[in-house]
């Protein structure tokens, strides 16, 4: 199941504030290795790219 627009963007603040994977996963109701995926996939030097994910 693919991540929506908005998880994406929750992805974003949560890992801003510090949140691991497993905390973020856990606040948005999703597994741990869907959010490791996402941030592997979308990792930028300054951090998670959620406006590249979409």
């Amino acid at each position: 199941m693919q991540l929506t627009q908005e998880e994406r963007y929750q992805i974003s603040v949560l890992k801003g504030l510090g949140q691991t994977q497993r905390q973020i996963a856990q606040a948005l109701g999703r597994s741990p290795s869907t959010i490791s995926g996402e941030l592997r996939r979308n990792q930028e030097v300054d951090g998670y790219a959620a406006e590249r994910a979409q």
